[in-house]
Order: C-alpha cells, then structure tokens, then sequence
C-alpha cells in the first residue's frame, strides 16, 4: 500500500530556521543566509521522507513563519499598510507577521490565532475591500521545483480557498465576494503546478471538519466546481485533518476530486461517513496513524480498521492524521529518557517508521504472523499505566461542593477592595519577563555542572530583585516576580509533579519562531512538593505592594503536554487541578493574596463542533478550574489570563470560571472580545491586553491610553485593569522596560481624570 505525509516539521531537528531567523530579525544574518538554511532543511526533510518510503512527499509545506501567512504572499493579499513599507517581500512578509517600527514607519503585526484544536498559532489574513486576489507569489512553484531538481518527486501543498476565505477577516465585504477573484487565482496555480510536471496537487481545507451551514457549502461547492473543471489533467487531493466532514460530505464526494483526505483519528463520524458511499474513481487517503500525539501506533486496532475501510473504498493511500508539524522531529535524540518511554513514543521520524510498516502490514493479509506486528502486539501489551493509589483515591473522595467557592464574587469584589485599596485602573503584567542572555547563561551554567545550586540560586534572587525594583520604579501596582526560573510555563511545573517525562530535544514549532517541549503525560499526576512558595515569599519581601503568585491551570498543563491516551482528559486534568490546588493554598498560608492560575489553553481542546462543547468538554473543564481555587478565604484574589483564542462565543462560560480578575489577549484582535463581554453581563474584573507583547514595536503612551479608552467604553472603571496582553518572556528589555513605562504614564493619566 502507497503511504502519504500531509506535511513535516520545519524547524529543524535542532530550530535550524528558529536561530537563523531572529539572527536575521537582529540583522546578524543576511537574507541569502537565511534562504539558504530554508533550503538546506527542505532538502533534509524530503530525503528524510524519501527514505523512509513515504511515496506521497510533500512541498510547499516548508514556511519562515505560517502557511496561511504563505499563502496570502501567494494570492497577493498584503493589506496596504504592508505595502507603503517600502520593504523586500521577505521584509515585508515578516512585517506582517511581527509589526514594524522604525525609519519607514510604524504598523502592528496582523492578527494570529490557534490553529484549530492545537498550540500551533496562525497569521490572519486581512482582506480590503480593495483587495485584488491573484496568483502573485512564486514560493510554492519554486519549491517543487526545487525538490524536483533534487531528484524528489512531491505533491504541491497549499491551503484551500474556502478554508482560507473563511479564516480571513474582511474591511466590509465578505467571502462571497471574492470567490470569483480566488477561484481564477486557484485555477491559475493549479494550471501553474501542471505545467511544472506535478501529479499530484494536495489542498488542504480543515475548515470543512468545523459545523457548517448550507450558504458554507453553497460557497464551497461554488469555488470546486469551476476549479476542478479547470484542473486538467493533474489530479487534485482534497486533504482534511483535526475531525470528520460531516456538514460537508455528500457534496465533497459529488465533486470530482481525484483523492479525498479523512481524518479517522479525531474524526467519530468518518468511518460511518465512508460506509454510507465513497466514490469508486477516488482515492481515500485514510488519516491512520496520529499527527498531533506521540505514542506508539497500536497496528492491532489500525488494521482491524483500515480492513474496515477496505470494504468501502479503494483504492486506499495510509498517511497521517494531520501534518507532523505538530510533534517533534525525533524520539533518537534523548538519552535522558527512561528505554521502556522511548520504546512506546514516536515522533515525526519514528510516525515514517509507523506508516512504511503498517503499508507492508495492510497489504498482507497474514500479517498476524509477521515479526513486526507481533513485536507491536507485545510492546501495547506491556504498557505500563503508572497509577497511583493515592491520587486514585483523592480522586474518589471529591465532593459537588470541592468545586464551588463562596461568599458569591459580588461579596468577594467589596472585601478585596478593602483589603488591597488599589487604585483605579490598576497596573499589572501577566507574569513573566524577558528571558534574556543573562538568564538563559545562568540555567545553562547549572544545567551543565558550570556553577553549584547555591550560585544558581543565588543569581535568580538577584535577578528577580532587580525585576522587582524596576516595577517599584515606574510605579505598576501589582507586581511578579519575573519567572527566571522558569524554562517554559507548563514544562516548569510539569518538571514538579510526578506523573510527567521530559525530553531534552523535542521541540515543537507554536507560533513563528516561538518553540515548545511539550512535557508527556506518562502516570497518575500529583505533586512531590511546594514548587513557587520559596521563591514568591522572597519575592514579596522586597515590596510592600501586592506581589501576584504564578502559577499555570490545569487545563493549559494537560492541553501544552501529550497526554495519555488510556486515562480520558477530565481525569488526567483532575488531577492536575489537586496538584495546583495544594499549591494555592500553601502560597495563600504564607501571605500571597493574589493568586494568578493561568489558562491560555482553555479553548484549545474545545471540540470544532458547538453541539459538542458543553458535553464534551466545557461541563468538566469549567469545573475543573474551579476546584484549583475553590478552597481560598474570600480575601484571596484570584486572576487567570486568556491569549490567543476567540473566546467570544464561550464567555459566559469563561466567566464560570468563578475567578475574580481575568486577563485576555485583546491587542491583536482589535478588542474584539469587548463586545462579547458587555452582552453576556461579564462579572468578573478584566484586563484586556492593551498592547502586543510579540511584536517588538514600542507602543506609545498616547496609544496605549487610546486602548485605555475604548475598553472603558464597555468594562466600568471599577473593574478595568491596565496590562500587556501576555507575558514579556519572549521580549527583549529594550522594548520591554519603555512599553511598561509607557503603559503605566498612560494609565496614571487617566486615572486622573476619571471618578466612578
């Protein structure tokens, strides 16, 4: 059987393109520098594919910074702002994605956001009204040319016109009225592809596994009806991940695609959708093995399906759920890893490995006597499960009223207000500041045996006193401590409770140049002991002013880790929520009355479909966030920050969360969510982020108060707090420490002028 890559990391096993390009944003690197290390991985990923056996390799996949952000260059899409730069496309495409401050003016990133249910992040692609789509970049030809010339024979990849249209956001008109300019500009690729020699074109539309309404696939069959007209003689593979096209079905298997791309691992409803009829003239590209986790494929349970789907459909192409962007490269690497971990993990390299077996297995109809199953069968049968009694039993003894928190929040808002007497519009920051060389050079140092613990140590108390005397000095009222003992803010904590591993080298690509290790769920999580008090107590000893205790929820934990697939989320998250929960208690033991838990993550396992959020998700997770804090005294404030996710449609449940400050990411979505918060009677104090914190521009003091402004035209005085929209981590201070002024001069000013 033929085997299929929907797309690969592109990194680099050891962030290749992450160091050579923020050497190019510094201006250390030249652009040829940077284009050539881009080649250098494109070529080592399809080698990597190419031997591996994959027979369906992909190109056009590879992106300095974001497909969608790729394919707006290809279509012309640069709103004018972007345009009047002046710049070289490159600059200009990463003026796009970051924002731009300097000689030839000043303009903020586009919006970004989560790419589905996964931490990936993507640009949004603006459109004007006079916006002009067309074929006008050269990058996804150049590319399959340039792994042609390598002797590689690839599937151009491009996201499809209807995903992208409805992904998009518009200045007055809407998606319908750009389908005739999209539709040519899709044509005109695909004639392009054909005439470069491809056989195979692969376009990509995962918007159609989210709920869709009739004018939804009106418009869709509208767009593929007149391209796939045009398609001639090359053959177009509609590839679909993150769940199953049940909205959308019929109409995809009435079009003349020549392969269709199901997910049968996210997707409930494939399988059955596949039995009802799929088209003789198509090939399936069946989505077995999984793109988004890192355990071993289980061949017993995936044969016994693909011979179900073999009943259904043939020809049949085995690939992967989704693209491996979302896994790292290689399970090889870590030599800190317990042997029994490494022999059940699979990364991108070892998912190769899956899909060459499984190809051999499923075209064998003896398989269950072949060396590779039964060593499968054995590896699955002796998976240990990690449970521990203790966390069982905790577990068992929960109660209804463990997950609610009293006196109600109207009583909590009036205590806390005595108790802090903080100004209005008060300052904060979400957490963490700027990683700098300084802090890196320290952890690497102990890392590596350079310096003892007490040296190490001795170097975060000074920097977290520095930190705190510089928040003393531009005046914010709320302080942190800055973080710089943290690597990550889930992997931190997870390297403090047992129940989690962790790699040495599996980054994973979240947004831009921004990269993660996810920890791995791999036993019954609980905590070995107090992990932020120490540090929080030295903290708020250098300040008479409220010092925030940090800490991360335990849906963002579970949701920034691979979790384990034979424990459901709820418990795995349960679990979590104890092991935080003890530690708000012991840091409000020792006096820190303000306690931040956050959630960036909340959304981003929300099912795609809304007739799934509550029962699926939303009725425990909620609930799950509150037993972190439900055990507080009323006097006890209690934060969470939100990035990154259009939380609109789930306020009210956000809301729910019971908390008594919350802060969103609002920058870079225009404060979209105000709105949302003024209809739903939001009760909760709130802190839209007023300006954007990965953007290295430096808003200005009058900027920052215009945003002060507008959020006061919907949240009361009473319950706005000033903030940037997430942690400064991935700043440098040179833009950080005049923002914070900025910010803080901004909302002195108004304070000033304002009364309840």
């Amino acid at each position: 059987m033929q085997t299929s890559i929907i797309g690969y990391p592109r990194i680099g096993s050891n962030r290749e393109l992450k160091f050579v390009t923020e050497s190019y944003f510094k201006g250390a690197s030249t652009e040829d520098e940077l284009l050539a290390k881009a080649k250098e991985l494109r070529f080592a990923h399809w080698k990597k594919q190419a031997d591996g056996g994959i027979d369906f390799i992909s190109s056009g996949d590879f992106s300095f910074y974001d497909g969608m952000l790729d394919t707006a260059f290809l279509l012309g899409i640069i709103p004018k702002r972007y345009r009047d730069l002046g710049f070289s496309g490159v600059d200009t495409y990463f003026a796009m994605a970051k924002g731009y401050q300097g000689e030839k003016g000043d303009v903020k990133a586009l919006s970004m956001r989560k790419w589905f249910t996964t931490n990936y992040h993507y640009i949004v692609p603006e459109i004007e009204d006079d916006t002009a789509i067309a074929l006008k970049g050269s990058k996804l030809f150049d590319e399959f040319l340039e792994a042609k010339a390598a002797a590689f024979e690839t599937k151009p990849v491009v996201i499809g016109a209807f995903t992208f249209l409805k992904l998009a956001t518009y200045e007055h008109k809407q998606a319908s009225d750009f389908v005739e300019q999209i539709t040519k500009a899709y044509v005109d690729i695909i004639t392009r592809l054909g005439n470069l020699g491809a056989q195979w074109i692969q376009i990509d539309e995962p918007i159609l596994v989210t709920d869709l309404t009739p004018d939804d696939n009106a418009l869709f069959t509208q767009i593929y009806s007149a391209l796939l007209a045009q398609k001639g003689s090359v053959k177009v593979l509609l590839q679909t991940y993150f769940g199953d096209i049940r909205d959308a079905y019929d109409d995809v298997i009435a079009l003349p695609f020549d392969g269709i791309g199901l997910d049968f691992v996210e997707g409930k409803e494939t399988l059955n959708l596949v039995k009802s009829g799929f088209s003789p003239d198509k090939t399936l590209f069946a989505g077995l093995v999984n793109g988004k986790n890192i355990w071993r494929n289980n061949y017993t349970k995936t044969l016994k399906l693909l011979t179900e789907i073999q009943k259904h459909a043939a020809p049949v192409v085995i690939g992967t759920s989704c693209s491996l962007l979302h896994v790292p490269y290689s399970i090889v690497p870590e030599k800190k890893l317990p042997e029994s971990a490494c022999r059940v993990l699979a990364c991108a390299e070892e998912k190769l490995i899956e899909l060459a077996e499984l190809s051999l297995l499923g075209g064998d109809n003896k398989y269950a006597e072949s060396a590779v199953y039964k060593s499968n069968r054995a590896l699955h049968a002796g998976l240990e499960k990690g449970v521990n009694s203790a966390v069982t039993s905790r577990l068992g003894s929960l109660k209804e009223s463990d997950y609610i928190r009293l006196p109600i929040r109207r009583e909590r808002f009036t205590i806390q207000k005595q108790v802090f007497n903080l100004p209005l519009l008060p300052t904060t920051t979400i957490g963490s500041f700027p990683q700098t060389e300084e802090v890196r050079k320290n952890r690497t140092n102990y890392r590596k045996g350079n310096i003892t613990k007490e040296q190490y140590e001795a170097k975060l108390r000074e920097l977290t006193a520095r930190v705190v005397n510089f928040q003393e000095e531009i005046g914010l009222d709320v302080l942190v401590h800055g973080e710089f003992e943290r690597n990550d803010m889930v992997e931190y904590f997870g390297e403090n409770l047992d129940g989690f591993l962790f790699t040495q080298f599996a980054w994973v690509q979240s947004y831009g140049t921004r990269c993660v290790k996810p920890p791995i769920v791999y036993g019954d999580i609980s905590r070995k002991q107090p992990i932020t008090v120490e540090t929080s107590i030295y903290a708020q000893g250098l300040t008479n002013k409220p010092m925030k205790g940090m800490l991360t929820g335990p849906m963002t934990i579970l949701n920034w880790s691979f979790p384990r697939e034979d424990v459901s989320n709820k418990e795995q998250a349960t679990q979590i929520a104890l092991a935080i929960r003890d530690e708000v208690l012991d840091l409000e033991a020792v006096g820190i009355t303000i306690i931040q838990i956050d959630e960036a993550a909340l959304r981003e396992k929300l099912p795609l479909r809304k007739s799934d959020w509550h029962r699926e998700y939303l009725d425990w997770a909620i609930p799950v966030f509150r037993l972190t804090h439900s055990g507080v005294k009323p006097e006890t404030q209690i934060h969470t920050h939100m990035c990154y996710s259009e939380f609109q449609d789930i306020i009210c449940d956000i809301d729910a969360m019971d908390t008594d400050v919350i802060t969103f990411e609002a920058s870079r979505s225009s404060l979209a969510i105000l709105t949302a918060i003024k209809e739903s009677g939001f009760k909760a104090a709130v802190g839209p982020g007023v300006y954007d914190i990965h953007s290295p521009r430096v808003p200005s003091e009058e900027e920052i108060r215009a945003t002060i402004e507008t959020i006061l035209q919907t949240v009361p005085v009473e319950k706005a707090w000033v903030n940037p929209d997430c942690g400064l981590k991935t700043r440098g201070n040179t833009e950080t420490i005049p923002s914070l002024k900025n910010l803080v001069v901004a909302a002195k000013k108004l304070r000033n002028t304002l009364k309840v």
